[in-house]
């Protein structure tokens, strides 16, 4: 009866399975190195991959224009297993053509780019250098120079480690209009007496709270990483969450109908102030300070670098606020974004608004950067158009070498992680780790 049992159930058709997966979307350039001479044809291809397979039938719908601005094609087609190859045409000067490619299955929408490099080297800004540039930041840091520092620290101890001590630290900087405001930021040393190196490291966008760079302090570096809104830099998440969509929203853009009452004038100069102290430490070497970040932080370290001689060298992924005027003249601009035009409005475009902006651009700090750089970003990013970016690297007098990760957005990878890193401790000379790793 058991032998019975069992042979009928082997010989019963398997029973139907249910499948999903994730669809992994690609789209690629016909060039290895994405890079293209203006006239030159584009080909992109868009393939679906799914548990390791290639996905055919599904309707791929794909978009191609120059970065940022509306798409010159817009068509649909189905997905054959190969992958579809479209013309993207081409660009007749420097710039990036951007294919975007979108399919659905199981009620999701996938998403995949890749952006084609139209002799980026060649692209210059379309932002103006006002003619009182430098007299408007000296005297912005003459007028920071007449505030003491007055530094009050809290010492951390769960944020420090068994080579290096944390301090919640505070800086009198200057304020929004008159009078004085706080500059906040975490400063880590190490234990050990000593002289060593300094590093600023400056934020991205938004709000949120910061732990500090202890590692690197028990490296032998003492570091300083900041916020910028001044607030406290140690509350709980909640505050900084309200904070980011209420008081804060939008910050990027507040006063800038007047450069001597936009908001990033109190960042930057804040910015300085930070070096002041960290110049003062007793235990820096009194040689070496260096200021990295990314994104809005990356447009910091290039402004810091600018602004502040102190700076021997910097590191800065895909810098923020570069060439933000780019709108203006039909090409991708630098975020924020505030001067791009989105379902038939003029967003910010007031000509006090666009001649305050020159004074803030990351490109005319770029022009004054002599000092030795590495920077860093993808092709990919929608976020800070590379468009942006080069517009700003291009411009740059000072040493400079530029360390691509092509098909990255707004984001960076381990490898490009490691090796910005690898390149600031060299800088800053700190030995090689008990792995060979620097």
């Amino acid at each position: 009866m058991l032998r019975f049992a069992l042979f009928s159930l082997l010989s019963l058709p398997l029973l139907a399975q249910d499948r999903i997966g994730t669809i992994q979307l690609r789209v690629s350039t016909d060039r290895a190195d994405w890079r293209y001479t203006p006239g030159q044809p584009v080909r992109f291809r868009i393939l679906a991959i799914q548990d390791g397979h290639l996905v055919s039938g599904l309707k791929v719908t794909y978009k191609i224009g120059p970065e940022m601005m509306p798409p010159k094609i817009e068509q649909s087609a189905t997905l054959p297993a190969e992958g579809l190859i479209v013309d993207g045409g081409t660009l007749t000067e420097p710039g990036f053509l951007r294919c975007i490619a979108t399919v659905e299955k199981n009620g999701k929408t996938y998403r995949a780019l890749a952006t084609a490099a139209f002799q980026p080297e060649a692209l210059k800004p379309t932002q103006s250098d006002p003619a009182d540039f430098d007299q408007f930041w000296a005297a912005g840091k003459a007028a920071l120079a007449k505030i003491p520092i007055d530094a009050k620290r809290t010492l951390l101890p769960d944020y420090g480690n068994a080579a290096a001590n944390c301090y919640h630290l505070n800086l009198q900087n200057v304020g929004a209009g008159t009078g004085t405001s706080r500059f906040y930021g975490i400063l880590c040393e190490p234990k050990a007496p000593g002289k060593y190196p300094a590093l600023l490291s400056v934020p991205g966008a938004g709000v949120r709270p910061y732990r500090g760079l202890a590692e690197m302090a028990a490296r032998g570096v003492i570091t300083l990483q900041v916020g910028i809104h001044g607030i406290p830099v140690t509350m709980d998440q909640s505050v900084y969450d309200s904070l980011g969509t209420g008081a804060l929203a939008g910050y990027n853009t507040f006063g800038l109908d007047n450069r001597d009452r936009y908001y990033y004038r109190r960042v930057y100069l804040g910015c300085v102030r930070a070096n002041d102290y960290l110049t003062t430490h007793p235990n820096w070497d009194g040689l070496t300070l260096a200021v990295t970040g990314g994104s809005q932080g990356g447009a910091l370290s290039i402004i810091t670098a600018a602004l502040d001689p102190r700076v021997k060298g910097l590191a800065a992924y895909y810098p923020a606020l570069a060439d933000v005027t780019g709108y203006l003249q039909n090409r991708a601009g630098g975020w924020p974004h505030m001067f791009r035009a989105t379902e038939g409005a003029q967003a910010h475009r007031s000509q006090d608004k666009i001649a305050a902006s020159s004074y803030y651009d990351v490109v005319n700090f770029a022009r004054r950067v002599k000092v030795p750089g590495l920077y860093s970003w993808g092709f990919n990013d929608e976020t800070c158009p590379p468009t942006s970016m080069y517009s700003a690297y291009n411009v740059i007098p000072g040493q400079k070498r530029l360390l691509l990760a092509l098909e990255t957005g707004h984001n960076n990878i381990p490898e490009q992680v490691a090796e910005v890193q690898s390149w600031l401790y060299s800088f800053l000379k700190v030995a090689p780790d008990q792995n060979g790793a620097r």
